[in-house]
C-alpha cells in the first residue's frame, strides 16, 4: 500500500495533480483547498490512499494525516464513496469538516457536491462519536472557530501517527493550551490521556 509520496509537482489539473516522484509521475486526487494551495515545481508531501476496485486503481492524496484519516471515516459510511468523501473535506478544513459532524450539521455536509440530504445525516449519525467532541461552534461566517485544532494541526497528526483514533487525539488536545509549541502540546496530551 502507498502511504505516502514525496516529489515534485509537475502538472495541475482540475481535481488532481501529477507529482513526479524519482521520475515516476503519480496522478493523485486532491480536494479542492488543497489543489489551490499547491503550484508548479512545489516539492510536498502528500499522504496517500490508494483505492483499488474491479475496474480502477486511484490514489487520493492529503495535505495532512489528519485529513486521511477523516477521509477514512468517511468512506466507512455506507453509500459514501471516495468522490463523495473528497467532495466533503472540499467543503473546509478538516477540523471544519470533523467539527460539523461533531455537532451534526448535516446541512452542511449536504453542500458537498454529490452529496444529497440522506447521505449528509447518514454521515452524521455513523460519524459523530467517532470524530470526537465539537469546537466552539456558531461564531464566525462559516459557523466554526476551532478550539481545539488548528487547520494542518502538527500536534493532532502526531497523535494520529501515534496511533491515537481521531476521537482521543481531539479530546486529548482539547484540554492542552493552543497556544504552546507542537512539542509541548503533544507531551501534555500524552500525560492526560
Amino acid at each position: 500500500m502507498i502511504a505516502h509520496l514525496f516529489g515534485t509537482i509537475t502538472e495541475k489539473l482540475a481535481t488532481s495533480i501529477i507529482i513526479d516522484v524519482q521520475g515516476v509521475g503519480y496522478e493523485v486526487i486532491l480536494t479542492a483547498p488543497d489543489i489551490e494551495r499547491l503550484n508548479l515545481n512545489d516539492q510536498t508531501k502528500l499522504y496517500t490512499y490508494h483505492a483499488i476496485r474491479d475496474n480502477s486503481e486511484e490514489l487520493y492524496g492529503f495535505s495532512s494525516l489528519t485529513a486521511k484519516r477523516l477521509f477514512e471515516l468517511l468512506i466507512s459510511v455506507n453509500s459514501v464513496g471516495p468522490k463523495a468523501a473528497m467532495s466533503i473535506l472540499s467543503l473546509g478544513t478538516p477540523e471544519e469538516v470533523r467539527n460539523a459532524i461533531a455537532n451534526t450539521d448535516s446541512s452542511f455536509i449536504a453542500k458537498a457536491s454529490g452529496v444529497g440530504k440522506k447521505s449528509a445525516e447518514r454521515v452524521i449519525v455513523d460519524l459523530r462519536d467517532k470524530v470526537g467532541a465539537p469546537s466552539k461552534y456558531g461564531t464566525s461566517i462559516e459557523g466554526f472557530v476551532p478550539a481545539t485544532a488548528l487547520p494542518n494541526d502538527e500536534a493532532l497528526d502526531a497523535l494520529i501517527a501515534l496511533g491515537f483514533p481521531l476521537k482521543e487525539a481531539s479530546a486529548a488536545l482539547a484540554e492542552v493550551d493552543p497556544t504552546l509549541t507542537t512539542e509541548e502540546r503533544i507531551k501534555l496530551a500524552l500525560k492526560h490521556r
